[in-house]
């Protein structure tokens, strides 16, 4: 069965410290570009009003929202499980083994990450942009670079093979 909306080759990646960011951020992104809507430490309750309050910009601007969970109204899923089978599915991967894991998902693309460091895992260790490659390219799917990505760094890491990029502060 084919999926309703393309891959988006730009995405937001939600989370909480975004804060009123998330409202500017949400305007700025062009249409067709793509939201994973996460919040995970938000309280259930307040979690599905923002996400309706989310999945309604995204419809009247023309974005593809993907929801990490389970969300009504949200069928795109990040994580998990492909929950129809004419959803788009994505998953995050950060090694050669959760790449392989969503080849056998059959997940519609993946984002590889850190690419470079990043303010959202403050020490962690960046993968870089050529192991970060081979590790999506492992999942059969479009990569898409995330962490520490910046519309300077995805012109250069389009030019070696990444579908796409994505970021939390790249879009404030």
């Amino acid at each position: 069965m084919r999926r309703r909306n393309p891959v988006p080759r730009q995405w937001l990646m939600t989370d909480e410290r975004m804060g009123d960011a998330l409202w500017r951020a949400l305007r700025r992104l062009p249409p067709g570009s793509g939201v994973v809507f996460r919040h995970y430490a938000t309280p259930p309750a307040e979690r599905r009003t923002l996400g309706l309050a989310i999945r309604r910009i995204a419809h009247a601007r023309g974005l593809v929202l993907v929801s990490a969970g389970a969300m009504p109204g949200i069928d795109a899923r990040h994580g998990g499980h492909r929950p129809k089978p004419s959803a788009l599915f994505t998953r995050a991967v950060h090694d050669r083994r959760e790449a392989q894991a969503a080849a056998i998902a059959k997940a519609d693309a993946v984002f590889v990450s850190p690419v470079y460091p990043t303010r959202s895992h403050p020490g962690a260790p960046a993968i870089g942009p050529a192991k970060a490659r081979r590790i999506g390219r492992a999942a059969g799917a479009p990569i898409i670079a995330l962490g520490g990505v910046t519309r300077t760094r995805w012109r250069k890491l389009r030019l070696i093979g990444f579908y796409g990029w994505a970021a939390i502060d790249g879009w404030q």
